[in-house]
């Protein structure tokens, strides 16, 4: 059945368009240039490091967005709010989350993790890293 006549059967106006479907979001090389930053001033603790971030999809509601992220070696606070979690996946590199608690997690090339919301401590990058990331914003 073709776009059309399936147009005309669920559409009481046959010349109605069928909405677009949304796009597959593939997490190939970007070709576009990243968003570079570093850590604000009173969050370092180690370095002064470059982040690189290619944001691939931002959900239209503004809730969950995804990408590839960069960065060199260095430590900084973060503190996530609560209701925002970020699952990730290290295709390169080492990466330590400390947390305010004193516990600290490894994560290697090849390795997930998710930091929940809530979150307060360190990100450490121990060997300069690139993730795909999955940032859920539950208050936005």
């Amino acid at each position: 059945m073709s776009r059309a006549t399936l147009a005309a059967r669920l559409s009481p106006n046959p010349s109605t368009e069928l909405p677009t479907m949304p796009a597959i979001v593939r997490f190939d090389p970007p070709v576009t240039a990243p968003f570079i930053d570093q850590p604000r001033p009173e969050r370092r603790e180690q370095g002064v490091p470059d982040r690189a971030t290619w944001t691939l999809y931002q959900a239209p509601q503004g809730d969950l967005s995804a990408g590839i992220w960069s960065c060199e070696m260095g430590r900084w606070r973060i503190e996530f709010a609560s209701g925002e979690d970020e699952y990730f996946f290290l295709l390169e590199g080492v990466a330590r989350l400390h947390d305010d608690h004193g516990g600290v997690v490894e994560i290697r090339a090849g390795q997930a993790a998710v930091i929940p919301g809530g979150f307060t401590g360190s990100f450490e990058v121990v060997e300069a890293v690139r993730k795909h990331f999955v940032v859920i914003d539950r208050k936005a």
